[in-house]
Protein backbone atom coordinates (compact mmCIF):
# COMPACT_ATOMS: atom_id res chain seq x y z
CA UNK A 1 0.00 0.00 0.00
CA UNK A 2 1.41 3.34 -0.67
CA UNK A 3 2.05 6.53 1.77
CA UNK A 4 1.43 9.51 0.27
CA UNK A 5 1.34 12.80 2.66
CA UNK A 6 -2.06 13.08 4.24
CA UNK A 7 -4.30 16.04 5.64
CA UNK A 8 -4.32 19.65 3.99
CA UNK A 9 -1.90 19.13 1.49
CA UNK A 10 -3.39 15.57 -0.11
CA UNK A 11 -4.34 17.60 -3.15
CA UNK A 12 -1.45 19.45 -3.54
CA UNK A 13 1.09 16.67 -3.48
CA UNK A 14 -1.32 14.10 -5.10
CA UNK A 15 -2.18 15.99 -8.37
CA UNK A 16 -2.28 14.06 -11.43
CA UNK A 17 1.21 13.21 -12.02
CA UNK A 18 1.18 14.22 -16.22
CA UNK A 19 3.65 16.69 -18.04
CA UNK A 20 5.14 19.16 -15.73
CA UNK A 21 4.38 22.20 -16.38
CA UNK A 22 1.21 21.13 -18.23
CA UNK A 23 -1.77 23.39 -18.93
CA UNK A 24 -4.56 21.48 -17.43
CA UNK A 25 -6.36 23.43 -14.24
CA UNK A 26 -4.93 22.54 -11.06
CA UNK A 27 -6.84 21.56 -8.28
CA UNK A 28 -7.57 24.18 -5.27
CA UNK A 29 -4.76 24.79 -3.25
CA UNK A 30 -4.78 24.93 0.90
CA UNK A 31 -2.91 28.33 1.79
CA UNK A 32 0.70 28.07 2.80
CA UNK A 33 1.13 28.01 6.35
CA UNK A 34 -1.04 24.18 6.15
CA UNK A 35 1.24 23.05 3.59
CA UNK A 36 4.53 24.00 5.23
CA UNK A 37 3.17 22.61 8.26
CA UNK A 38 3.04 19.59 6.91
CA UNK A 39 6.10 19.33 5.21
CA UNK A 40 7.53 20.82 9.04
CA UNK A 41 5.48 18.06 10.69
CA UNK A 42 7.33 15.69 8.70
CA UNK A 43 10.87 16.76 9.00
CA UNK A 44 10.38 16.76 13.00
CA UNK A 45 9.07 13.04 12.48
CA UNK A 46 5.88 13.49 13.50
CA UNK A 47 4.00 12.44 10.66
CA UNK A 48 5.48 9.21 8.46
CA UNK A 49 7.60 10.20 5.13
CA UNK A 50 5.41 9.49 2.02
CA UNK A 51 6.38 6.59 -0.47
CA UNK A 52 7.15 8.73 -2.97
CA UNK A 53 8.75 12.06 -3.16
CA UNK A 54 9.77 14.59 -5.51
CA UNK A 55 11.25 17.87 -4.40
CA UNK A 56 11.11 19.83 -8.12
CA UNK A 57 7.82 18.10 -8.12
CA UNK A 58 6.28 17.80 -4.76
CA UNK A 59 7.15 21.24 -3.72
CA UNK A 60 8.67 24.14 -6.12
CA UNK A 61 5.91 23.28 -8.03
CA UNK A 62 3.41 23.51 -5.62
CA UNK A 63 4.61 27.31 -4.84
CA UNK A 64 4.69 28.04 -8.42
CA UNK A 65 0.65 26.89 -8.44
CA UNK A 66 0.56 29.16 -4.87
CA UNK A 67 2.30 31.87 -6.50
CA UNK A 68 0.20 31.72 -9.66
CA UNK A 69 -2.88 31.71 -7.18
CA UNK A 70 -1.53 35.13 -5.06
CA UNK A 71 -0.72 32.83 -2.22
CA UNK A 72 2.92 34.35 -2.06
CA UNK A 73 4.29 38.08 -1.97
CA UNK A 74 5.84 39.36 -5.45
CA UNK A 75 9.27 38.37 -3.96
CA UNK A 76 11.44 36.17 -6.53
CA UNK A 77 12.00 32.35 -5.62
CA UNK A 78 16.11 33.16 -7.18
CA UNK A 79 18.07 36.55 -7.05
CA UNK A 80 21.28 36.31 -8.68
CA UNK A 81 24.02 39.70 -8.91
CA UNK A 82 27.35 39.44 -10.13
CA UNK A 83 28.41 43.16 -8.84
CA UNK A 84 28.78 44.40 -11.65
CA UNK A 85 25.23 45.41 -12.86
CA UNK A 86 24.20 41.94 -14.18
CA UNK A 87 20.96 40.28 -12.21
CA UNK A 88 18.71 37.51 -12.73
CA UNK A 89 15.39 36.88 -10.78
CA UNK A 90 13.23 34.06 -11.52
CA UNK A 91 9.87 33.64 -9.52
CA UNK A 92 8.89 30.18 -8.80
CA UNK A 93 7.00 30.06 -12.34
CA UNK A 94 9.76 30.87 -14.12
CA UNK A 95 12.17 28.87 -12.28
CA UNK A 96 10.24 25.96 -12.97
CA UNK A 97 10.23 26.06 -16.63
CA UNK A 98 14.04 27.22 -16.90
CA UNK A 99 14.49 23.94 -15.10
CA UNK A 100 12.06 22.13 -16.75
CA UNK A 101 14.55 22.91 -19.87
CA UNK A 102 17.51 21.98 -18.06
CA UNK A 103 15.74 18.33 -17.55
CA UNK A 104 15.36 18.38 -20.91
CA UNK A 105 18.98 18.84 -22.03
CA UNK A 106 20.14 16.44 -19.31
CA UNK A 107 17.84 13.63 -20.33
CA UNK A 108 17.78 14.96 -24.24
CA UNK A 109 21.63 15.42 -25.02
CA UNK A 110 22.93 13.85 -22.11
CA UNK A 111 21.17 10.60 -21.55
CA UNK A 112 20.62 10.90 -18.18
CA UNK A 113 18.21 8.07 -16.51
CA UNK A 114 17.21 8.19 -13.28
CA UNK A 115 19.77 7.03 -10.63
CA UNK A 116 22.50 8.34 -13.25
CA UNK A 117 25.33 10.36 -11.57
CA UNK A 118 26.66 14.37 -12.42
CA UNK A 119 29.28 16.28 -11.37
CA UNK A 120 28.50 19.92 -10.29
CA UNK A 121 31.51 21.81 -10.45
CA UNK A 122 30.65 25.44 -11.19
CA UNK A 123 30.68 28.67 -9.30
CA UNK A 124 27.99 31.11 -8.15
CA UNK A 125 26.35 30.96 -11.05
CA UNK A 126 22.45 30.68 -11.85
CA UNK A 127 22.72 27.63 -13.42
CA UNK A 128 24.02 25.58 -10.58
CA UNK A 129 20.55 25.84 -9.28
CA UNK A 130 19.09 25.34 -12.64
CA UNK A 131 20.87 22.08 -13.18
CA UNK A 132 20.38 20.81 -9.00
CA UNK A 133 16.70 21.12 -9.58
CA UNK A 134 16.87 19.38 -12.99
CA UNK A 135 18.63 16.61 -11.57
CA UNK A 136 15.51 16.58 -9.48
CA UNK A 137 13.34 16.19 -12.39
CA UNK A 138 15.26 13.58 -14.49
CA UNK A 139 15.99 11.52 -11.09
CA UNK A 140 19.75 11.88 -11.61
CA UNK A 141 22.22 12.60 -8.78
CA UNK A 142 23.77 15.56 -8.34
CA UNK A 143 27.35 15.42 -7.02
CA UNK A 144 28.46 19.06 -6.24
CA UNK A 145 32.20 19.69 -6.30
CA UNK A 146 33.72 23.60 -5.67
CA UNK A 147 35.77 25.20 -8.40
CA UNK A 148 39.21 24.90 -6.89
CA UNK A 149 38.91 21.07 -7.59
CA UNK A 150 42.53 20.22 -8.74
CA UNK A 151 42.90 17.46 -11.79
CA UNK A 152 43.75 14.92 -9.05
CA UNK A 153 40.63 15.63 -7.47
CA UNK A 154 38.59 15.71 -10.13
CA UNK A 155 40.06 12.44 -11.14
CA UNK A 156 39.44 11.03 -7.44
CA UNK A 157 35.83 12.11 -7.62
CA UNK A 158 35.31 10.93 -11.87
CA UNK A 159 36.06 7.55 -10.65
CA UNK A 160 35.07 7.02 -7.53
CA UNK A 161 31.81 7.82 -8.85
CA UNK A 162 31.61 6.60 -11.77
CA UNK A 163 29.81 9.76 -13.21
CA UNK A 164 28.57 10.18 -16.42
CA UNK A 165 28.23 13.44 -17.20
CA UNK A 166 29.80 16.74 -16.08
CA UNK A 167 28.99 20.23 -15.93
CA UNK A 168 31.53 23.44 -15.48
CA UNK A 169 32.77 26.73 -16.53
CA UNK A 170 35.48 27.67 -18.68
CA UNK A 171 38.32 27.74 -15.82
CA UNK A 172 37.58 24.27 -15.06
CA UNK A 173 37.19 22.71 -17.93
CA UNK A 174 40.85 22.41 -19.02
CA UNK A 175 41.39 19.99 -16.13
CA UNK A 176 38.37 18.00 -16.93
CA UNK A 177 39.96 17.54 -20.03
CA UNK A 178 43.28 16.34 -19.01
CA UNK A 179 41.92 13.69 -16.68
CA UNK A 180 38.96 12.35 -18.62
CA UNK A 181 40.42 9.66 -20.36
CA UNK A 182 40.92 7.89 -17.41
CA UNK A 183 37.66 8.57 -16.40
CA UNK A 184 35.84 5.88 -18.49
CA UNK A 185 32.26 6.57 -17.24
CA UNK A 186 32.42 10.20 -18.40
CA UNK A 187 30.36 10.28 -20.99
CA UNK A 188 29.15 14.02 -21.87
CA UNK A 189 30.71 17.23 -20.85
CA UNK A 190 28.56 20.22 -20.70
CA UNK A 191 30.08 23.43 -20.21
CA UNK A 192 28.68 26.80 -19.22
CA UNK A 193 29.96 29.45 -20.94
CA UNK A 194 28.95 31.96 -24.03
CA UNK A 195 31.76 30.24 -26.40
CA UNK A 196 32.43 26.74 -27.23
CA UNK A 197 35.15 23.86 -26.59
CA UNK A 198 35.72 21.05 -28.71
CA UNK A 199 34.70 17.84 -27.42
CA UNK A 200 32.24 19.71 -24.84
CA UNK A 201 28.76 20.88 -25.20
CA UNK A 202 27.09 24.15 -24.61
CA UNK A 203 24.72 24.38 -22.21
CA UNK A 204 23.29 27.60 -22.25
CA UNK A 205 23.19 27.50 -26.26
CA UNK A 206 20.68 23.73 -25.29
CA UNK A 207 19.00 25.88 -22.77
CA UNK A 208 17.98 28.10 -25.22
CA UNK A 209 16.57 25.37 -27.55
CA UNK A 210 14.98 23.10 -25.25
CA UNK A 211 11.79 22.40 -24.59
CA UNK A 212 9.72 23.70 -21.32
CA UNK A 213 7.51 20.54 -20.85
CA UNK A 214 8.98 17.60 -19.18
CA UNK A 215 7.66 14.62 -17.52
CA UNK A 216 8.63 14.21 -13.74
CA UNK A 217 10.39 11.29 -12.49
CA UNK A 218 8.28 9.73 -10.32
CA UNK A 219 10.95 9.25 -7.14
CA UNK A 220 10.61 7.37 -4.09
CA UNK A 221 11.42 8.95 -0.79
CA UNK A 222 14.49 6.52 -0.78
CA UNK A 223 15.95 7.10 -4.09
CA UNK A 224 19.33 8.65 -4.17
CA UNK A 225 19.47 12.30 -4.65
CA UNK A 226 22.88 13.86 -3.94
CA UNK A 227 26.13 12.34 -3.10
CA UNK A 228 29.36 14.99 -1.46
CA UNK A 229 32.59 14.01 -0.60
CA UNK A 230 33.31 14.72 2.65
CA UNK A 231 35.76 17.67 3.42
CA UNK A 232 38.81 14.59 3.75
CA UNK A 233 40.68 16.72 6.85
CA UNK A 234 40.76 12.84 9.02
CA UNK A 235 41.44 11.26 5.59
CA UNK A 236 40.81 10.66 2.30
CA UNK A 237 37.10 11.69 0.84
CA UNK A 238 33.97 9.60 1.44
CA UNK A 239 31.51 9.39 -0.62
CA UNK A 240 28.51 10.19 1.72
CA UNK A 241 24.65 9.57 -0.07
CA UNK A 242 21.35 11.50 0.63
CA UNK A 243 17.93 10.59 -0.50
CA UNK A 244 15.46 12.73 -2.02
CA UNK A 245 13.48 12.65 1.44
CA UNK A 246 16.79 13.02 3.59
CA UNK A 247 17.17 16.71 2.30
CA UNK A 248 14.29 17.35 -0.04
CA UNK A 249 12.31 17.25 3.60
CA UNK A 250 15.22 17.05 6.12
CA UNK A 251 15.67 21.12 6.24
CA UNK A 252 12.06 21.98 6.38
CA UNK A 253 11.99 22.72 10.23
CA UNK A 254 15.65 23.70 10.89
CA UNK A 255 14.70 26.31 7.79
CA UNK A 256 11.63 27.07 9.85
CA UNK A 257 13.14 27.71 13.69
CA UNK A 258 17.00 27.97 13.30
CA UNK A 259 16.81 29.76 10.06
CA UNK A 260 13.41 31.60 10.65
CA UNK A 261 12.43 31.62 7.13
CA UNK A 262 8.92 32.72 5.57
CA UNK A 263 8.10 33.18 2.14
CA UNK A 264 8.57 37.41 2.86
CA UNK A 265 12.25 36.88 3.58
CA UNK A 266 15.21 37.01 1.06
CA UNK A 267 18.13 34.84 2.54
CA UNK A 268 21.84 35.32 1.75
CA UNK A 269 24.63 32.39 2.31
CA UNK A 270 27.98 33.27 0.76
CA UNK A 271 28.85 29.71 1.15
CA UNK A 272 30.89 28.24 -2.18
CA UNK A 273 28.34 26.30 -4.28
CA UNK A 274 30.24 22.56 -3.94
CA UNK A 275 29.50 22.79 -0.34
CA UNK A 276 26.57 21.33 1.52
CA UNK A 277 25.69 24.79 3.17
CA UNK A 278 24.79 25.64 -1.05
CA UNK A 279 21.64 22.17 -0.81
CA UNK A 280 21.47 23.31 3.14
CA UNK A 281 20.31 26.86 2.07
CA UNK A 282 18.22 25.47 -1.18
CA UNK A 283 16.24 22.84 0.88
CA UNK A 284 15.69 25.37 4.08
CA UNK A 285 14.64 28.23 1.98
CA UNK A 286 12.42 27.15 -0.92
CA UNK A 287 9.86 24.61 1.11
CA UNK A 288 9.38 28.27 3.28
CA UNK A 289 8.62 29.82 -0.08
CA UNK A 290 11.99 31.84 0.47
CA UNK A 291 14.09 33.88 -2.45
CA UNK A 292 17.29 32.79 -2.37
CA UNK A 293 19.74 35.60 -3.18
CA UNK A 294 23.11 34.81 -4.64
CA UNK A 295 26.14 37.19 -5.12
CA UNK A 296 28.57 35.28 -7.70
CA UNK A 297 31.52 36.56 -5.10
CA UNK A 298 34.35 35.54 -7.03
CA UNK A 299 36.27 36.18 -4.01
CA UNK A 300 35.79 36.67 -0.65
CA UNK A 301 35.91 40.75 0.04
CA UNK A 302 34.35 42.23 3.30
CA UNK A 303 33.49 45.44 1.48
CA UNK A 304 31.43 43.65 -1.15
CA UNK A 305 29.62 41.66 1.80
CA UNK A 306 28.92 44.85 3.65
CA UNK A 307 27.79 46.86 0.75
CA UNK A 308 25.40 44.10 -0.66
CA UNK A 309 23.90 43.62 2.80
CA UNK A 310 23.31 47.30 2.68
CA UNK A 311 22.30 47.98 -0.91
CA UNK A 312 19.29 44.81 -1.41
CA UNK A 313 16.64 43.87 0.97
CA UNK A 314 18.13 41.16 2.64
CA UNK A 315 16.49 39.63 5.36
CA UNK A 316 18.44 36.59 6.45
CA UNK A 317 22.50 36.27 6.15
CA UNK A 318 24.43 33.33 6.52
CA UNK A 319 28.26 32.83 6.55
CA UNK A 320 31.10 30.86 8.12
CA UNK A 321 32.87 32.21 11.56
CA UNK A 322 36.13 33.43 9.38
CA UNK A 323 34.30 35.44 7.17
CA UNK A 324 32.44 37.05 10.16
CA UNK A 325 35.68 37.77 11.30
CA UNK A 326 36.67 39.74 9.02
CA UNK A 327 33.49 41.72 8.66
CA UNK A 328 34.48 42.68 11.94
CA UNK A 329 37.32 44.33 11.54
CA UNK A 330 35.62 46.76 9.25
CA UNK A 331 34.28 50.03 10.63
CA UNK A 332 30.27 48.41 10.25
CA UNK A 333 28.67 51.65 11.98
CA UNK A 334 29.33 53.06 7.86
CA UNK A 335 27.02 50.56 6.66
CA UNK A 336 22.77 50.42 6.97
CA UNK A 337 21.52 47.24 7.09
CA UNK A 338 17.77 48.23 6.27
CA UNK A 339 16.11 44.50 6.09
CA UNK A 340 18.30 42.69 7.82
CA UNK A 341 16.81 40.78 11.03
CA UNK A 342 18.70 37.32 11.40
CA UNK A 343 22.17 36.15 11.21
CA UNK A 344 23.68 33.04 11.50
CA UNK A 345 26.82 30.92 10.94
CA UNK A 346 27.82 27.63 11.29
CA UNK A 347 30.93 25.03 9.53
CA UNK A 348 33.69 25.90 12.04
CA UNK A 349 33.77 27.10 15.73
CA UNK A 350 32.13 30.66 16.51
CA UNK A 351 34.67 32.24 18.27
CA UNK A 352 32.52 34.90 21.29
CA UNK A 353 34.76 37.54 20.69
CA UNK A 354 33.43 37.59 16.86
CA UNK A 355 30.05 37.22 17.85
CA UNK A 356 30.20 39.81 20.92
CA UNK A 357 31.89 42.32 18.18
CA UNK A 358 28.98 41.64 15.60
CA UNK A 359 26.31 42.09 18.38
CA UNK A 360 27.58 45.62 19.87
CA UNK A 361 27.78 47.09 15.72
CA UNK A 362 25.08 46.01 14.39
CA UNK A 363 22.36 44.72 17.18
CA UNK A 364 22.07 41.33 15.44
CA UNK A 365 22.52 38.38 17.39
CA UNK A 366 24.47 35.29 15.55
CA UNK A 367 22.65 31.94 15.72
CA UNK A 368 25.25 29.10 15.53
CA UNK A 369 24.42 25.73 13.82
CA UNK A 370 26.25 22.36 13.45
CA UNK A 371 26.05 19.42 11.22
CA UNK A 372 27.41 17.35 8.95
CA UNK A 373 27.63 16.52 5.45
CA UNK A 374 26.15 13.01 6.68
CA UNK A 375 23.30 14.62 8.69
CA UNK A 376 20.81 17.54 8.52
CA UNK A 377 21.16 20.41 11.50
CA UNK A 378 22.14 18.72 14.85
CA UNK A 379 22.75 21.24 17.20
CA UNK A 380 20.93 25.02 16.36
CA UNK A 381 20.55 28.79 18.78
CA UNK A 382 16.70 28.78 16.54
CA UNK A 383 15.64 32.43 16.77
CA UNK A 384 14.50 33.21 20.20
CA UNK A 385 16.14 31.14 22.03
CA UNK A 386 18.19 32.12 24.94
CA UNK A 387 22.05 31.72 23.58
CA UNK A 388 24.75 31.04 25.55
CA UNK A 389 28.10 32.39 24.10
CA UNK A 390 30.73 29.36 22.87
CA UNK A 391 28.02 26.79 22.68
CA UNK A 392 26.55 25.12 19.71
CA UNK A 393 23.17 25.59 21.04
CA UNK A 394 20.85 22.52 21.81
CA UNK A 395 19.97 19.40 20.03
CA UNK A 396 17.39 20.08 16.85
CA UNK A 397 14.87 17.83 16.24
CA UNK A 398 13.96 14.96 15.31
CA UNK A 399 17.47 13.95 16.57
CA UNK A 400 18.40 12.71 20.03
CA UNK A 401 22.03 14.25 20.17
CA UNK A 402 24.22 12.48 23.60
CA UNK A 403 27.67 13.11 24.73
CA UNK A 404 28.59 9.47 24.92
CA UNK A 405 31.79 7.20 25.48
CA UNK A 406 34.14 5.23 23.00
CA UNK A 407 31.54 2.10 24.03
CA UNK A 408 28.27 4.06 23.07
CA UNK A 409 27.13 4.65 26.32
CA UNK A 410 25.75 7.98 27.52
CA UNK A 411 27.69 10.50 29.65
CA UNK A 412 26.86 12.55 32.09
CA UNK A 413 26.41 16.70 31.49
CA UNK A 414 29.87 18.20 32.01
CA UNK A 415 31.50 15.14 30.75
CA UNK A 416 33.21 15.43 27.50
CA UNK A 417 32.86 12.88 25.16
CA UNK A 418 31.80 11.46 21.30
CA UNK A 419 28.82 13.71 19.40
CA UNK A 420 26.44 11.11 18.85
CA UNK A 421 22.94 10.53 17.28
CA UNK A 422 20.57 7.98 18.14
CA UNK A 423 19.82 5.80 15.15
CA UNK A 424 18.16 2.76 17.08
CA UNK A 425 15.71 1.62 17.61
CA UNK A 426 14.46 3.85 14.81
CA UNK A 427 17.13 5.55 12.50
CA UNK A 428 16.02 9.20 11.61
CA UNK A 429 14.84 9.61 7.95
CA UNK A 430 16.69 12.90 7.74
CA UNK A 431 20.18 11.28 7.40
CA UNK A 432 22.72 9.95 4.92
CA UNK A 433 21.81 6.15 3.71
CA UNK A 434 25.64 5.28 3.99
CA UNK A 435 29.26 5.76 2.31
CA UNK A 436 29.27 4.62 -0.97
CA UNK A 437 31.44 1.66 -2.09
CA UNK A 438 32.89 1.72 1.80
CA UNK A 439 30.59 -0.78 4.34
CA UNK A 440 33.37 -1.10 6.78
CA UNK A 441 33.33 3.25 7.18
CA UNK A 442 29.58 3.01 7.33
CA UNK A 443 29.58 0.07 9.89
CA UNK A 444 32.50 1.83 11.87
CA UNK A 445 30.44 5.25 11.92
CA UNK A 446 28.34 3.80 14.45
CA UNK A 447 29.08 2.45 17.90
CA UNK A 448 26.02 0.65 20.04
CA UNK A 449 22.34 2.72 19.15
CA UNK A 450 24.16 5.97 18.27
CA UNK A 451 26.46 7.12 15.03
CA UNK A 452 29.23 8.73 16.14
CA UNK A 453 29.94 12.08 14.46
CA UNK A 454 33.87 12.21 14.86
CA UNK A 455 33.24 15.43 17.25
CA UNK A 456 33.77 15.69 20.60
CA UNK A 457 31.73 17.88 23.04
CA UNK A 458 30.11 18.26 26.55
CA UNK A 459 26.57 19.24 27.35
CA UNK A 460 25.52 21.07 30.38
CA UNK A 461 22.50 20.62 32.63
CA UNK A 462 20.45 23.26 30.31
CA UNK A 463 21.16 21.03 27.46
CA UNK A 464 23.98 23.19 25.47
CA UNK A 465 26.44 21.45 23.57
CA UNK A 466 29.93 22.94 23.85
CA UNK A 467 32.33 21.95 20.85
CA UNK A 468 36.04 20.63 21.89
CA UNK A 469 36.91 19.18 18.17
CA UNK A 470 37.53 16.40 15.92
CA UNK A 471 38.32 13.00 17.91
CA UNK A 472 41.78 13.15 16.62
CA UNK A 473 42.31 16.54 17.07
CA UNK A 474 42.41 16.03 21.05
CA UNK A 475 45.49 17.02 22.45
CA UNK A 476 46.80 14.94 25.65
CA UNK A 477 49.82 16.87 27.59
CA UNK A 478 50.72 15.84 30.41
CA UNK A 479 47.46 14.08 31.32
CA UNK A 480 45.36 17.08 30.44
CA UNK A 481 43.09 16.94 27.35
CA UNK A 482 42.88 19.95 25.54
CA UNK A 483 40.28 20.77 23.01
CA UNK A 484 42.01 22.62 19.92
CA UNK A 485 38.83 25.06 19.48
CA UNK A 486 39.16 26.75 23.09
CA UNK A 487 42.87 27.40 22.15
CA UNK A 488 42.09 28.87 18.74
CA UNK A 489 39.07 30.74 19.82
CA UNK A 490 41.33 32.21 22.30
CA UNK A 491 43.94 33.36 20.14
CA UNK A 492 41.22 34.82 17.86
CA UNK A 493 40.21 37.39 20.42
CA UNK A 494 43.98 39.06 20.11
CA UNK A 495 44.06 41.30 17.49
CA UNK A 496 47.29 39.90 15.92
CA UNK A 497 45.61 36.90 14.98
CA UNK A 498 43.87 36.61 11.49
CA UNK A 499 43.87 33.03 11.37
CA UNK A 500 44.82 30.02 13.68
CA UNK A 501 45.11 26.12 14.01
CA UNK A 502 45.94 24.29 17.14
CA UNK A 503 47.42 21.27 16.93
CA UNK A 504 49.66 18.51 18.92
CA UNK A 505 53.51 18.37 18.58
CA UNK A 506 55.76 15.59 20.35
CA UNK A 507 57.75 16.75 23.64
CA UNK A 508 60.15 14.58 25.09
CA UNK A 509 58.92 15.59 28.81
CA UNK A 510 55.05 15.71 28.07
CA UNK A 511 54.50 13.67 25.30
CA UNK A 512 52.87 16.08 23.47
CA UNK A 513 52.41 20.11 23.89
CA UNK A 514 49.75 22.49 22.38
CA UNK A 515 50.98 24.34 19.09
CA UNK A 516 49.72 26.95 17.53
CA UNK A 517 50.17 27.80 13.47
CA UNK A 518 49.50 31.43 12.91
CA UNK A 519 48.66 33.58 10.44
CA UNK A 520 48.84 37.51 11.81
CA UNK A 521 46.84 40.50 11.07
CA UNK A 522 48.47 42.92 8.18
CA UNK A 523 48.98 45.44 11.52
CA UNK A 524 51.20 42.80 13.18
CA UNK A 525 53.28 41.28 10.37
CA UNK A 526 56.33 43.75 10.96
CA UNK A 527 56.01 42.68 14.99
CA UNK A 528 59.02 41.21 16.15
CA UNK A 529 58.19 37.53 16.55
CA UNK A 530 59.48 36.67 20.14
CA UNK A 531 57.66 39.37 21.69
CA UNK A 532 54.43 38.77 19.84
CA UNK A 533 55.07 34.72 20.43
CA UNK A 534 54.88 35.77 24.25
CA UNK A 535 52.50 38.19 24.45
CA UNK A 536 50.18 35.56 22.31
CA UNK A 537 51.33 32.85 25.50
CA UNK A 538 50.24 35.11 27.79
CA UNK A 539 47.35 36.01 26.69
CA UNK A 540 45.97 32.73 25.98
CA UNK A 541 47.11 31.83 29.74
CA UNK A 542 44.87 34.86 30.86
CA UNK A 543 41.78 33.71 28.38
CA UNK A 544 41.99 29.47 29.13
CA UNK A 545 43.57 27.88 32.01
CA UNK A 546 47.25 28.32 31.95
CA UNK A 547 47.85 24.79 30.96
CA UNK A 548 46.46 25.23 27.71
CA UNK A 549 48.84 27.88 25.98
CA UNK A 550 50.43 26.77 22.99
CA UNK A 551 54.29 25.95 24.18
CA UNK A 552 55.19 26.56 20.52
CA UNK A 553 54.63 29.02 17.99
CA UNK A 554 54.56 29.34 14.01
CA UNK A 555 53.69 32.08 11.88
CA UNK A 556 52.74 31.29 8.60
CA UNK A 557 51.16 33.21 5.46
CA UNK A 558 48.64 30.47 5.18
CA UNK A 559 46.82 27.55 7.06
CA UNK A 560 46.21 24.28 4.78
CA UNK A 561 42.78 23.64 3.95
CA UNK A 562 39.77 21.02 2.14
CA UNK A 563 38.49 22.32 -0.75
CA UNK A 564 35.31 23.38 1.31
CA UNK A 565 37.76 25.69 3.36
CA UNK A 566 38.23 23.79 6.36
CA UNK A 567 41.33 24.29 8.53
CA UNK A 568 43.15 20.68 7.91
CA UNK A 569 45.01 20.05 11.06
CA UNK A 570 46.06 16.30 9.94
CA UNK A 571 47.87 17.77 7.49
CA UNK A 572 50.01 20.24 10.82
CA UNK A 573 50.05 17.21 13.13
CA UNK A 574 52.09 15.19 10.78
CA UNK A 575 53.91 17.28 9.73
CA UNK A 576 54.83 17.77 13.49
CA UNK A 577 55.03 14.29 14.02
CA UNK A 578 56.99 12.97 11.61
CA UNK A 579 59.95 15.37 12.35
Amino acid sequence: MRLWLRGPVLQALRRVRGTCGSQGQPPPLPVPPKIVATWEAISLGRQPVPEYFNFAHDVLDVWSQLEKAGHRPPNPAFWWVDGRGAEVQWSFEELGEQSRKAANVLGGMCGLQPGDRMMLVLPRLPEWWLVSVACMRTGAVMIPGISQLTEKDLKFRLQASRAKSIITSDSLAPRVDAISADCPSLQTKLLVSDSSRPGWMNFRQLLREASSEHSCARTKSQDPLAIYFTSGTTGAPKMVEHTQASYGLGFVASGRRWVALTESDIFWNTTDTGWVKAAWTLFSAWPNGSCIFVHELPRVDAKVILNTLSSFPITTFCCIPTIFRLLVQEDLTRYQFQSLKHCLTGGEALNPDVRGKWKSQTGLELHEGYGQSETVVICANPKGSKIKAGSMGQASPPYEVQIVDDEGNVLPPGEEGNIAIRVRPARPFCFFRCYLDNPEKTAASERGDFYITGDRAHIDKDGYFWFMGRNDDVINSSSYRIGPVEVESALAEHPAVLEAAVVSSPDPIRGEVVKAFIVLSPAYTSHDPKKLTWELQEHVKRVTAPYKYPRKVAFVSELPKTVSGKIQRSKLRSQEWRR
